[in-house]
């Protein structure tokens, strides 16, 4: 609808009315002042998410303990040293499991040395012929268990190969069985039909003899008047696991005074500290006296 009121009524009236124009003044500048404000709190929340998620961030780098869990270029880990292999020896007093099996293996029987609270469980590492360190037994009298670790401990050191070490109860008692697979061995109150020495005098029924890789070391068997376990080795040449006169193991051997071969036939796997066998008093005990072949074997 076009006014029909003159120019000059239409601008009087505008004049005539200020609070109108200061009021609209007013309400545009609030909305600038708000548009403004709300811009602002924009920019705030905007950064204060930005720092949330960064830290979130950070927090998820870290590990529990508050350190890096990414390492710089520069830190490397700290290695752990291998301890020095040794032969590591323990020695235990026979438990009652273990004496249950020897009797049941026929290892001790009536008639044999009533040694039962007299031997030690010798538990300790040996070098293998593959050149790993293994760990063994020997079943052996309480008196001669400190001069065993220091014998066999220059074994180690030196790396004398031995096959097995494992007590005569893994072999049922049977000594073919035990010799036949290179076992090394001590105490075992052998069976009638396997030894012809008395029980009670016998170094190895009382503990106090030792066998040591018997394939590389053969003796003479009385009875069949062979190689046992095997002739390949009989010849004294050098070779891993041998033993030989002023040897290794002979040296280690002698100087704690035990006796090589006690019998007068090839026992190159043998050592004792005497026959009849005795209580042990070390470098002091002396070769036994010379009896009949036929009584005195390795045993």
């Amino acid at each position: 609808m076009t006014s029909h009121a003159p120019e000059t009524e239409r601008t009087r009236a505008h004049l005539h009315h200020p609070n109108r124009d200061t009021a609209a003044s007013a309400r545009e500048g609030g909305r600038r002042r708000k548009l403004a404000l709300g811009s602002l709190a924009l920019l705030f929340m905007t950064a204060l998410l930005a720092g949330g998620c960064s830290s979130s961030s950070a927090s998820g780098a870290d590990s529990s303990d508050g350190t890096s869990a990414r390492p710089s270029e520069n830190s490397s880990p700290t290695p752990t040293p291998s301890p020095t292999p040794s032969l590591d020896a323990a020695v235990e007093e026979i438990t009652d499991a273990q004496w249950s099996r020897t009797v049941a293996a026929g290892l001790w029987r009536k008639g044999c040395p009533d040694v039962r609270d007299q031997l030690r469980r010798v538990e300790m590492n040996y070098v293998g012929f593959d050149g790993e360190i293994h760990r063994g037994v020997l079943v052996v009298n309480a008196d001669v268990t400190a001069s065993v670790v220091r014998i066999f401990t220059r074994l180690f050191e030196e790396r004398f190969p031995i096959r097995r070490m494992q007590p005569m109860e893994a072999y049922d008692g049977d000594l073919d069985a035990s010799l036949a697979d290179d076992n090394t061995s001590a105490f075992n109150c052998r069976r009638p039909d396997q030894i012809n020495a008395p029980f009670r005098e016998s170094p190895h029924a009382n503990g106090r003899a030792i066998d040591i890789n018997p394939l590389e070391n053969p003796w003479t068997n009385l009875r069949t008047k062979k190689w046992s376990p095997s002739s390949k080795y009989a010849a004294r040449t050098e070779g891993p696991g041998k033993i030989l006169k002023n040897g290794l193991v002979w040296r280690e051997f002698m100087e704690e005074g035990w006796i090589w071969q006690d019998i007068k036939v090839p026992d190159y796997m043998h050592f004792d500290t005497g026959y009849p066998s005795k209580p042990f008093k070390g470098p002091s005990a002396t070769p036994s006296s010379s009896t009949a072949e036929e009584t005195t074997p390795a045993g």
